[in-house]
């Protein structure tokens, strides 16, 4: 970068990015210092090199900024382990919450790992049935997950990892956030029924159509007192 730059000449683009080809490195250096920018090599393996001019510091902010965005969208997911149990002996309502577990660690981007244990010899004998319930843990993660390790035992448990297929977890995120924009108490329909109201009375005043008005009750007739003669 600037005087550092030994070897002339150079291919050089201005400030602006336009090619002016190329010139002598002291004649670079010139026009960089009354820009107040930069000379910058960026291109050295090339004959002759290409140098820049610009505001280096401006240059390296910029590419930080680029490089933090990137390590933020780049971040490594973490391997979530839900366990079905201790055993085989699991109540179904039990199942469903490890199940939602799962749903959330797919959500955020996560690898699950599922893992069912099994106690006992009678258990051990009817490993098929935990073949069953992998399988039906599949079936129901199958609308945000795939499986990228299938079920193997190792011991007294079997288990499989699961990983988001991310076409299935944004139609997903879209699918939930339109039901939530769609709700009756979300913000977004109580503002689009205020609208259709302040409309429908709009439409009315253009009309001239008269908004009738409540009805009255009837008055209830007045009682009479008795006269003398009734009284006789």
């Amino acid at each position: 970068m600037n005087d550092r730059i030994r070897i002339t000449p150079i291919r050089l683009i201005d400030e602006t990015g336009e090619m002016i080809g190329i010139v002598d490195t002291d004649e670079a250096r010139r026009r960089a210092a009354d820009a107040g920018l930069d000379l910058v090599e960026v291109a050295a393996d090339v004959r002759p090199p290409v140098c820049r001019i610009m505001d280096y510091g401006k240059f390296r902010y910029e590419q930080s900024k680029k490089d933090r965005a990137g390590r933020a969208k780049s971040k490594v997911s973490e391997m979530k382990e839900v366990r079905l149990g201790r055993s085989m002996k699991i109540d179904p309502h039990d199942v469903e919450i490890r199940l939602n577990q799962a749903r959330k660690f797919l959500l955020e981007g996560h690898r699950v790992q599922i893992v069912q244990n099994f106690r006992g010899a009678r258990e051990m004998a009817h490993r098929d049935r935990g073949d069953i319930r992998m399988r039906e843990v599949i079936e129901r993660l199958a609308d945000l997950a795939k499986v990228e390790a299938p079920p193997r035992m190792a011991g007294r448990r079997m288990s499989m990892i699961l990983v988001p297929d991310r076409t299935k977890v944004e139609a997903f995120k879209r699918k939930e956030a339109k039901a939530k924009a769609a709700a009756p108490d979300s913000p977004a329909a109580a503002e689009e029924a205020s609208a259709t109201t302040t409309e429908d009375g709009r439409l009315g005043e253009r009309l001239n159509i008269p908004v009738p008005a409540a009805p009255v009750p009837d008055a209830e007739p007045a009682l009479q007192s008795p006269s003398a003669g009734d009284e006789a």
